[in-house]
């Protein structure tokens, strides 16, 4: 399974824009904590051509545990969910 990693992704940065290792890992940090950020203050984040993430609120439940079968409360939380574009959806399915 191929992965793409924060460091390859300033690497590709660094060839395409010929900027410096530093600022290149700068660059991936501010984009990443921004979405961060903006998801933690309830904002949705909209990514044109790629797709849209969004906070969700998920009310606690009863659940069970799948190896003995006994019941168990999951807890309220909150989760990040991603709903790619139609962009992205074909590019994906074109590939």
């Amino acid at each position: 399974m191929n992965k793409l990693t924060r460091v390859e992704l300033a690497g590709r940065l660094r060839e395409q824009f010929g900027l410096t290792a530093a600022d290149a890992n700068r660059m991936i940090e501010i984009i990443f904590q921004e979405i961060s950020d903006a998801l933690i203050n309830g904002e949705d984040v909209k990514i044109s051509g790629f797709g849209t993430f969004k906070i969700l609120n998920k009310s606690a439940r009863i659940g069970r545990n799948p190896k003995t079968g006994i019941p168990a409360v999951i807890s309220a939380r909150r989760v990040t969910s991603f709903r790619p574009s139609t962009e992205f959806r074909a590019r994906v399915n074109n590939k």
